[in-house]
């Protein structure tokens, strides 16, 4: 446990003995030289804290000193007694020596101890700021408070503990003002007037917001904030003479809380004012991103950011609000209705510029989705950088503003020392000390600057980062789409495959089909050939008979075919001599040789007529012949460039002699040779 170093010299504020300037304790009471002068805690032994005093802390030479007067712990007070490496809490009550120590019988009577006198609830800590600007860059006055208590014993004296005092709600809000004006920046910057006075929980989200800050800058120095409560959240308007117009109260009491806000904006703005705001808060942040671009091309450049650096924080806080609306949005109308309207089209402007269209609405919001998710890992990766160096700043600030209260603690004890020439060298080296803890402060400060510029050459990195993420996305997207579009065509090959199969198959049972019903067609068609011309021979035949039976004897013997006409010629030969008598007859025998030369002639130029016929009708059966078989030819060769086309649609197989071949076929039909495999 740390030891307390008290003021030397300095009369007692106990008992107000006068003590030696060696002196550390004082002779009469044991109480340590510089002890706050607490009425109630060390004369009247009653351990109550004041009305503003959060802890009250001292020393004492041997714990059995206490006891002069009966000592008194009230519900309202906690105290706690430190000796050695422990902390003991003396419960409520009232204590006499003997008892006491009956009750704490750990406690060592005879040694010297720490004593922390602290209040049961906790201290509100009252806070106000006047300047906190909205992301439209209008400023919101905030009143509130914060509870606080210690929950942390031993880390509270390690960091409280080193000199004798007090911590009251002036030096709390003096160690808090700076990280809670900070995480008000935060919470209030990152959202428009419009936004705040629709948020029908805007008290609960600011005092968490709040709470949470605190919560992580305190646990180290043993404090814990158990509450934080806003009393007063508006906004108000001036005229050009600093004049208030009128107020709009976001979060107040309970009189104002049926106000109606919408009504009470368009009331103080108008049209115009709204767009002028609006033109402004763009404006500011295309400045802030352009000259976040200008760092890496010329450092002297940073000024803006060293002189706003508050409302840097507050545009990139703005940024990732929007951001993450566009995230947790479903569809673009939800992100214009959650107000990242501008943010959304900046997205699309660049996604236009570097042709990234998608084919429908849901891929092309989806691809809006993820710009928004690498821009926001890139503002959360410079956020978190920044609260890291916040924090870490934070802490150095703190530890040094507490610091500085010591010494001032120290300053206003050695002003009670009575040797004037002591007074004088005690405070001469306090002042010293505060000066070095000025100094110190100072460089913190400037520490901070530089850490600001840092972050400003880290956002660089972090930009330059995004675009290297949007760029991998952009090719693992156009890799998938290569890999889509490779095993589209590959199965888009593998169906031309098996649709040139199936094609095949038709086209190869077509073919098969066409030549059996083009062979039944052309022996139908010789058939009906024959039919026909039979017909025809016997057509003409009738109608000859016809013709013939029409003409006298003598035609028709002139014109009847060989074998009839010697038919005919004898039947007409007995008609004639049926006819005659009996000179007629006998004259007749005497030229029946010359008969005979007649019918010789008759009958040779019958024969000669029969030839003439026959040598037509074979031409007219050769003729039809041809006529065949040039359709057998021309079928063939329509076979033959099927069975081509077919052979080369499902991969043009051929034999070593050059003869076409089927698919499935493993020996040429023309030559028997085998086919490749």
């Amino acid at each position: 446990m740390l030891q307390m170093f008290g003021i030397k010299g300095a009369n007692c504020p106990r008992c107000e003995c006068k003590n030696a300037p060696e002196a550390r304790y004082c002779a009469g009471c044991g109480v340590i030289l510089g002890a706050p002068r607490n009425k109630p805690v060390l004369v009247e032994n009653r351990w109550v804290p004041g009305p503003d005093e959060l802890a009250v802390f001292f020393g004492v030479r041997e714990l059995s000193g206490l006891f002069v007067k009966t000592l008194r712990v009230p519900a309202t007070a906690r105290g706690f007694i430190l000796q050695g490496e422990k902390a003991t809490e003396v419960p409520q009550g009232e204590y006499e020596i003997e008892g006491f120590f009956t009750r704490l019988n750990h406690l060592l009577r005879d040694q010297h101890a720490e004593i922390l006198v602290t209040r049961t609830g906790a201290l509100a800590v009252p806070f106000e700021f006047d300047d906190i600007p909205t992301c439209e860059h209008l400023d919101i006055a905030l009143r509130f408070s914060v509870s606080v208590r210690i929950e942390n014993v031993p880390a509270f004296a390690r960091h409280f503990m080193t000199t004798p005092g007090t911590i009251g709600a002036a030096e709390l809000r003096e160690l808090l003002s700076h990280p809670v004006r900070q995480l008000a920046l935060e919470f209030i910057g990152a959202r428009s007037i419009r936004e705040l006075a629709a948020n029908g929980e805007l008290r609960e989200q600011l005092d968490q917001r709040l709470q949470g800050g605190l919560k992580t800058l305190l646990a180290g120095y043993g404090l814990a904030v158990t509450a934080v409560e806003t009393f007063e959240l508006r906004h108000d308007k001036y005229d050009a003479n600093r004049a208030r117009i009128g107020s709009l109260w976001l979060a107040t009491d309970e009189k104002h809380v049926q106000l109606a806000h919408s009504r009470q904006l368009d009331e103080l703005y108008t049209a115009e004012e709204w767009q002028r705001i609006k033109r402004s808060e763009e404006e500011g942040r295309l400045r802030l991103r352009r000259a976040e671009l200008r760092q890496d091309d010329a450092i002297a450049r940073a000024e803006l950011s060293l002189q706003g650096a508050d409302r840097a924080h507050g545009v990139r806080a703005r940024q990732i609000e929007l951001y993450g609306r566009i995230l947790e949005a479903q569809s673009r109308k939800q992100a214009l209705a959650n107000g990242a309207a501008g943010v959304l089209a900046e997205l699309e402007h660049e996604m236009a510029q570097k042709n990234a269209q998608r084919a429908d609405e849901a891929a092309e919001w989806q691809h809006l989705r993820a710009l928004a998710g690498v821009r926001m890992r890139a503002e959360i990766a410079c956020a978190q950088q920044e609260a890291t160096q916040a924090r870490q700043l934070a802490q150095q600030r703190f530890s040094q503003q507490l610091l500085q209260q010591q010494i001032r603690n120290k300053i206003e004890q050695a002003r009670q020392i009575e040797d004037a020439a002591r007074q004088r060298a005690e405070l001469a080296r306090l002042r010293e000390s505060e000066e070095e803890a000025a100094r110190r402060l100072r460089d913190i400060e400037g520490a901070e600057h530089e850490a600001t510029f840092q972050s400003l050459k880290l956002a660089n990195e972090a930009r330059r980062r995004e675009a290297e993420r949007a760029q991998e996305w952009e090719d693992e997207q156009a890799r998938q789409r290569i890999e889509s579009v490779r095993r589209g065509a590959q199965q888009e090959k593998l169906l031309r495959t098996i649709e040139a199969d199936s094609t095949h198959a038709r086209l190869m049972q077509d073919v098969t089909l066409e030549a059996d019903e083009r062979r039944a067609g052309i022996e139908q068609g010789a058939r009906a050939a024959d039919r026909a011309h039979e017909l025809e021979l016997t057509r003409l035949a009738m109608a000859r008979f016809e013709a013939l039976g029409a003409m006298d004897d003598t035609a028709k013997l002139a014109l009847a075919e060989a074998p009839n006409a010697a038919v005919l010629a004898d039947y007409l030969k007995t008609r004639v001599h049926a006819s005659m008598d009996g000179d007629q007859l006998t004259a007749l025998a005497g030229v029946a040789g010359v008969g005979k030369i007649d019918a010789a002639l008759a009958d040779a130029r019958v024969v000669a007529e029969q030839a003439r016929r026959e040598l037509e009708v074979d031409k007219d059966r050769r003729h039809q012949l041809d006529l065949l078989a040039m359709q057998n030819d021309v079928n063939k060769a329509a076979l033959t460039s099927q069975a081509t086309l077919a052979t080369g649609i499902v991969g043009a197989r051929q034999c070593v002699h050059g003869h076409p071949a089927g698919r499935d076929d493993r020996f040429c039909a023309a030559c028997g040779a085998t086919l490749p495999a």
